[in-house]
């Protein structure tokens, strides 16, 4: 090949090179690059420059040329054997990424890593709901490794010999490794963002390994001011289950057990996780903030005991280490602990073995989260209920159906209503529509938050709930509620927490994934307002 005095070409060792060839690799690697960060590119960049933040738009877009040409340095001169690890590290991150943006629409930060650890168990039942938007992710993996392989054999070799042929290959891939997690590890020190899909896992997941432990639960101060009224409570946490589906399907099965229904609540969060950990510990919703540590908090628990309940936690839905965030300084705080999944028949079994508990004499305090109706709902009705080809809508009804059809039944049958206090809600609600995602999704609906409460009261406590004046009712009035039962000043108990379930809510909270702070001094995701949450 001749010179060419256009400058169309550049020299290499042995040869001269189009022009168009560099530019097609770098278009393709480009491209790669664009589809393994394009939820993140879009919201820091697009979003961003949209609202008529041109400043943060612009320094996202230098965050991420720079990121991307420390990789393009990586993939250009590694040898082939660091090209495959750098290759099958980058699909690993950005993979997961892509197929948590897929399913849920949004970008992944620190909290959210953590809270997708916990929800690590749910990945079978999440792959079979999500099949197609799971496919749909891998497949764009797929494209982005093969283009970058691509850019690789176009680029490689013909830029830097000059440089190159001076270095050994030893000290050139110690610099372009360094390179290469550079930006991982100043980004987060330098307080900069955002982190590309193809590394920020790695480094979501070192904060998280280093990250403080969990600090101790706060003790009790407060001291009951009368005996309980009830000498039994019980906490029903059911699964997925929407108000409108209670309403529909479990309701008109109550009415010869004469429960307080409050109407259609508000959860504290749409994913399982903040809802949990929200409702064990308890939210002073008028000073609830980014900065409130949950795991501070006193819990439910330190205030059973003080009280002289005997604890227990059954959870329906596991079988192994407990979930939805029960650390271990909140764990030994509980009595008895059990595990107690086992089948489409979870949900009975534990009615009856409650039953049992009902009519002794011990003075308990009980929590369950039953198995309920998680997806994929066919998994949660015997086979041959419905056709292959039901509608969404038809599986989720089939499956509530089914996971309480005799539940309440069973749970009350010869039960003395006199000393126990009984209240059944769901962790979160349920968005049945087609190509959405259920719940905990990126931007949360009303329906993701809408869920039943009710409550089996004794006679002599259930007038002062039944003749209550209407208004919005919330999760959040369920600790001070039960506090109050257990004998602690009720003006204590509704300052301290939220009103308790004779009134409307004095605020709704509901929490994010980020429902607990990574590191100490951390925010954690939290709103609060005077409407029903979601839009």
């Amino acid at each position: 090949m001749t010179d060419n005095p256009s400058g169309s070409s550049f020299g290499s060792r042995n040869q001269r090179w189009p022009l168009s060839r560099f530019l097609a690799g770098f278009l393709l690697f480009s491209g790669a690059y664009a589809i393994i960060n394009q939820l993140p590119l879009t919201q820091s960049i697009l979003y961003r420059a949209a609202a008529f933040d041109y400043t943060s738009a612009g320094l996202a877009a230098v965050s991420f040329a720079v990121q991307a040409l420390a990789l393009l340095a990586a993939l250009l001169w590694l040898s082939h054997r660091w090209l495959v690890a750098t290759l099958a590290l980058v699909a690993l991150s950005a993979g997961i990424n892509m197929v948590y943006g897929q399913i849920v629409g949004d970008t992944l930060d620190l909290q959210k890593t953590g809270w997708l650890l916990t929800e690590a168990r749910q990945a079978g039942e999440a792959a079979g709901e999500f099949a197609a938007p799971l496919a749909l992710a891998i497949g764009k993996l797929l494209v982005a490794v093969a283009l970058f392989i691509s850019a690789r054999r176009l680029l490689h070799g013909y830029i830097w010999p000059s440089i190159s042929s001076g270095v050994s290959s030893k000290i050139l891939t110690i610099a372009l490794l360094a390179l290469l997690a550079a930006p991982s590890a100043i980004w987060p020190l330098l307080n900069l963002h955002p982190l590309g899909a193809e590394r920020n896992i790695y480094s979501y997941a070192a904060a998280i390994l280093s990250a403080d432990p969990p600090p101790e639960r706060a003790s009790v101060t407060a001291v009951p001011k009368s005996d309980p009224q009830v000498r039994k409570i019980i906490w029903l946490i059911d699964e997925s289950v929407s108000y409108k589906a209670y309403n529909q399907i479990i309701a008109p099965r109550l009415a010869n057990h004469a429960p307080v229904d409050f109407g259609e609540a508000a959860s504290m969060g749409h994913c399982s996780t903040p809802s949990n950990v929200a409702l064990r510990s308890g939210v002073p919703v008028r000073s609830v903030s980014s900065t409130t540590d949950l795991r501070q908090m006193a819990s439910i628990w330190r205030y059973a005991a003080k009280a002289g309940y005997t604890t227990m936690m059954i959870d329906g839905q596991v079988t192994g280490p407990p979930q939805n965030l029960l650390l271990p300084p909140e764990k030994a705080l509980i009595d008895h602990y059990e595990s107690a999944a086992s089948g489409m028949t979870t949900d009975r079994k534990i009615a009856r073995s409650l039953n049992a508990r009902l009519k002794t004499d011990t003075q308990q305090f009980i929590y369950v989260i039953l198995r309920g109706v998680h997806f994929q709902y066919r998994d949660h009705y015997p086979a041959g209920t419905l056709p292959e080809s039901s509608s969404t809508h038809a599986q989720y009804d089939a499956a509530i159906s089914y996971s309480k059809a005799g539940f309440f039944d069973a749970l009350l049958d010869g039960v003395d209503r006199s000393q126990v206090a009984i209240f059944y809600t769901s962790d979160h609600g349920q968005n049945i529509e087609k190509g959405v995602t259920p719940h905990c999704s990126g931007t949360p609906v009303r329906a993701e938050f809408s869920v039943p409460l009710i409550a089996f009261l004794p006679p002599s406590t259930q007038e002062s709930f039944t003749v209550a004046p209407p208004g919005g009712r919330s999760q959040s009035q369920l600790f001070p509620t039960t506090l109050s039962l257990m004998g602690y000043d009720t003006a204590y108990a509704s300052k301290r927490y939220d009103n308790i379930l004779t009134a409307p809510t004095a605020r709704y909270v509901w929490f994010g994934r980020g429902v607990v702070p990574v590191k100490d001094g951390g925010t954690i995701d939290v709103q609060s307002g005077t409407r029903f949450p979601g839009r």
